[in-house]
C-alpha cells in the first residue's frame, strides 16, 4: 500500500521543521513548500531547503510571491523596523493575509498531487498574536478548502493539519528532539544575516530561546556576535 501524500509548509524555522518531522513519523510521503515572498530574513529559504532534504522530503518546491508590492509588515517593508522589545497587540511583523495566501497555494498543489492533507506549523500558545494562527482561522480555511476544490466536491476531504497548535514552545522542541530534529539546521530569526546568524532580540528569537530554556535543552542557535 502506498504512503498517503501530504503538502508541508516549511519556512526553515523551528516550528515548521518539527511539523515536517511529525508528518514523516506518521508515514506521509512529504512534499515541502516554501515561499520567496520578499521577506527580510531570506536565510530561511536556505534553511527550509536544507531541513527538507535532511528530513527526506520527496520534493521541495519554492514559489515566488512578491508581497513587498503591498508591504504592510516589517518583514516585507524595509521602512518598518523589526521590533526588539515586546509590544502589545498584533505586532508589525504580521504579514497581511500571509497564511491565507500560503495555504491557498498549498491547497492547489495538494489537488495536483492527489494529497488530502496539508500540514502547517501554526501555534496558538507561544506565538506572536497573529490572527492567522488561531484555531478559528484553520477551521474556516478547511471549510473553504472543501467547498472550493474539485477534490472536496467529489468527496475527498481536504484536511488542514496543525499538530503544534496547542503546544508550548518547550513542548515543541521536546517533541522534535524525540523525533531526531537537528534544530541547529533551522533559522527562526526575523532579521537573520545571510549566513543565518540570529539577532537574539526579535520576538521570534525570544520565543525560541525561552522554549529551549523551558525544555532544559541546549539552544543550538547561532547568534550574531
Amino acid at each position: 500500500m502506498s504512503q498517503p501524500k501530504a503538502v508541508i509548509l516549511v519556512s526553515g524555522g523551528l516550528d515548521s521543521t518539527t511539523v515536517l518531522a511529525i508528518a514523516k513519523s506518521l508515514g506521509y510521503d512529504c512534499y515541502t513548500l516554501s515561499f520567496d515572498y520578499g521577506q527580510r530574513h531570506r536565510a530561511e529559504l536556505i534553511a527550509a531547503e536544507r531541513t527538507a532534504k535532511e528530513l527526506g522530503a520527496t520534493e521541495h518546491k519554492v514559489v515566488n510571491l512578491d508581497l513587498r508590492t503591498i508591504g504592510g509588515s516589517a518583514l516585507t517593508d524595509d521602512d518598518i523596523d523589526v521590533p526588539e522589545e515586546e509590544t502589545g497587540g498584533i505586532p508589525v511583523t504580521y504579514v497581511p493575509a500571509r497564511n491565507t495566501v500560503f495555504l491557498s497555494i498549498a491547497l492547489g498543489w495538494a489537488e495536483v498531487l492527489g494529497a488530502q492533507d496539508i500540514f502547517i506549523g501554526v501555534n496558538a500558545v507561544d506565538y506572536s498574536g497573529y490572527p492567522d494562527c488561531r484555531p478559528a482561522f484553520i477551521e474556516a480555511f478547511e471549510n473553504l478548502a472543501n467547498l472550493a476544490t474539485k477534490a472536496g466536491v467529489e468527496g475527498q476531504k481536504m484536511n488542514i493539519q496543525t499538530p503544534l497548535i496547542d503546544l508550548s514552545k518547550a513542548e515543541i522542541v521536546q517533541l522534535g528532539d524525540k523525533l531526531g530534529v537537528d534544530y541547529g539546521l533551522t533559522v527562526s530569526c526575523y532579521q537573520a544575516t545571510d549566513e543565518g546568524l540570529a539577532c537574539g532580540k526579535c520576538d521570534s528569537c525570544r520565543l525560541r530561546r525561552q522554549g529551549f530554556a523551558a525544555a532544559n535543552m541546549d539552544d543550538p542557535t547561532r547568534y550574531q556576535a
